[in-house]
């Protein structure tokens, strides 16, 4: 049945009942910013949060992708549901009384339910049964295998809704289609119950099993693992897709652990129920498992949007068996990792053993200690690669670079690339720090054409003899500019104290922002500050953060370019912490950029003019860029370090 149109003063109820950050908190952590809320938007993949929620206005913005609206919209948008679905589920969820236009469809309204939510019903009716069912005689095994050998607690066992699925073929399936009524049909849909081959009827699909509710962001129940109590396969038993649960969307103990993994910026994959169990309840609450599969992409993107620094360990065991799970379960998301969109790395506990196994010999204190040192996922690539090899055989010699060969090749951050070519090359010089230039060389002409943005910006030398000089700056140059620029930016934006000092700088050697969207950041700036009269007091610009983001509103063009900037994670509050080093590395980067670019103009201009029809046109080329080497020279002496070495 199609529903019926709603009433206006049910819409509007519901528009001033539902709030939205109460509705958006269920999808996005957010936090407290000024007078708005922040977080990562959900309808785009971004690692600095661009998307604010005003209470007031009770609307949403995105800076990156302009994705906007009210509560209704974003539900509507991130569910791709319709609008009535919408208000619907809303007006249930704030207990809004559901009018429509013809009032005889009202009862029948009331009474609809969409299947979904239909779904959603009988699972977690079938979740309390599983519940009851261990706290009675016959699931006393059940319960006693929790509390001995696993060792949970009556707190945890409820935490997470364990239960026990009767032994019986039909013992749920008469529960719920006899004493509470519900349709076959649905208790099929929903993966509890498969049709007989023959004879007709059904039979339950778990039996004499420990139950495991699995549930998604929201926390409502969508599928069930069970795991047999006797010698039974499969060992563990999930429910079959549904309209509700696919297994490669979903994470078990998201639900717990998103505020966790925000909390502390890192999100840990473990293989198992019982893995992610046993951290919680150890205090590590930011664990969620995989649920025995590879991971997507989407499930990566899950936890991601839940970690503003991308932080992401997975927890495999030590032995073979781990290491091939651990390469299993990167699966889809290599390619984030060589592309530095996720912070990757690998935890393999000592011994063989899980998290599960470890914690209940270990204490929680050791376990994080381990999870402190995980290496990166390419460190541990690396020594999976020498691992038991003998550098000093020219067999395994060969077999190892051509491998690391392989594995460099695939690295797209070429500061990434040229920091992993230099640590293999130590590797295997075998400690001869003489065989390292040599090893690097070769590393860099077997990864060619790949390496070819490992060259550094074209010095004065070199271009003193190019028939042709590019004006615009080369991939590495422009890098190395848009790094000094937003740390410059950076350091203005959230170190009031350092503002006079950066534009003292940047009026005293002449310079400007070289990239566009930095200098529309700088721009606006620049007019908030005349706006105020205090342009000679920056310092005491206050909430300019806050002013600019109210500000962008207005533009929709250059805002997700510069949306991170407003925003310091772990890692750029390492580079800030010291912003006078900062500001004179990203000054003397930008000088620098700027001496190259007008050195390589003038050389062209010498180059292309006649000695003989325009001597002094010349000659004045000539001395223009002998000049401009020399400050070159000059200032690459000064330098103390380098803007790459804050990183």
């Amino acid at each position: 049945m199609q529903i019926p149109r709603l009433h206006p003063d049910t819409i509007e109820s519901v528009k001033q009942r539902a709030d939205i950050v109460d509705v958006v908190s269920e999808y996005v952590v957010l936090r407290k910013r000024g007078k708005d809320f922040v977080g990562l938007c959900p309808f785009h993949d971004e690692k600095s949060p661009s998307f604010t929620v005003s209470q007031t206005k009770q609307m949403y913005y995105c800076f990156g992708c302009q994705a906007a609206g009210n509560a209704i919209k974003f539900v509507m948008e991130l569910g791709k549901r319709s609008f009535a679905d919408v208000v619907l589920d809303l007006a249930r969820r704030y207990q809004v009384p559901v009018q429509t236009l013809e009032p005889e469809q009202r009862q029948e309204l009331q009474r609809q339910l969409s299947l979904r939510e239909q779904l959603y019903e009988v699972l977690a009716t079938s979740a309390q049964f599983y519940q009851h069912a261990l706290r009675q005689s016959q699931g006393q095994k059940a319960l006693q295998y929790l509390q001995s050998n696993r060792q949970l607690k009556e707190e945890t066992i409820q935490q997470f809704g364990l239960g026990y699925a009767p032994a019986g073929w039909e013992t749920l399936y008469r529960y719920l289609v006899q004493d509470k009524h519900y349709p076959v049909q649905i208790l099929e849909k929903a993966g509890l119950i498969k049709p007989r081959r023959e004879g007709g009827g059904y039979y339950d699909v778990f039996r004499d099993r420990l139950m495991i509710p699995i549930r998604d962001v929201q926390g409502r129940v969508i599928a069930f693992g069970g795991r047999t109590l006797t010698d039974e396969q499969p060992k563990y038993l999930n429910s079959p897709e549904t309209e509700l649960f696919s297994k490669g969307k979903i994470l078990f103990a998201l639900d717990q652990a998103k505020g966790g993994i925000s909390q502390l910026d890192q999100a840990v994959v473990v293989e198992g129920y019982f893995d992610a169990i046993a951290l919680h309840t150890a205090g590590i609450n930011n664990a969620v498992a995989s649920l025995g599969t590879a991971l997507s992409l989407q499930q990566v993107r899950l936890i991601l949007r839940y970690t503003e620094s991308k932080q992401l360990v997975l927890n495999f065991d030590a032995d073979k068996a781990g290491t091939n799970a651990a390469e299993r379960a990167i699966g889809e998301i290599a390619e984030l990792a060589y592309k530095g969109e996720v912070q990757l790395k690998i935890l393999n506990l000592p011994d063989g053993k899980d998290a599960d196994e470890y914690l209940h010999q270990r204490t929680p204190e050791d376990y994080k200690e381990l999870l402190k040192n995980a290496p990166l996922w390419l460190d541990w690539q690396i020594q999976q690669i020498i691992q038991d090899r003998d550098l000093k055989q020219a067999t395994d010699f060969q077999q190892v670079t051509q491998q690391i060969v392989k594995l460099l090749k695939n690295i797209a951050n070429s500061d990434t690339r040229n920091y992993y070519v230099s640590y293999c090359a130590e590797i295997l010089s075998l400690g001869d720090t003489r065989l390292i230039p040599l090893r690097v060389e070769n590393l860099l002409t077997q990864i060619a054409p790949a390496a070819a943005t490992y060259s550094k910006p074209v010095s004065a030398k070199k271009a003193w003899g190019n028939s042709k000089v590019s004006h615009s700056p080369l991939p590495t140059e422009r890098s190395l500019l848009e790094h000094a620029e937003a740390l410059l930016l950076r350091v203005y934006l959230h170190c009031p104290e350092q503002r006079q000092m950066i534009v003292g700088e940047l009026e005293e050697r002449d310079l400007q922002f070289s990239l566009s969207h930095h200098r529309f950041l700088w721009q606006q700036i620049l007019e908030l500050s005349v706006g105020d009269g205090e342009t000679k007091n920056l310092a005491s610009l206050p909430n300019l953060i806050s002013r600019l983001q109210d500000q962008f509103l207005e533009f929709d063009s250059e805002i997700g370019l510069i949306s991170h900037l407003f925003h310091v994670d772990e890692k750029n509050q390492k580079e800030i912490l010291r912003t006078g080093q900062v500001v004179q590395a990203a000054i003397a980067c930008m000088d620098l950029v700027m001496l190259e670019k007008r050195y390589r103009h003038f050389l062209e201009l010498w180059q292309q003019t006649d000695p003989e029809a325009e001597p002094e046109r010349y000659q004045y080329y000539y001395q223009a860029f002998y000049a401009e080497k020399i400050k070159l020279q000059q200032i690459d002496r000064q330098r103390l370090f380098s803007i790459t070495e804050l990183s």
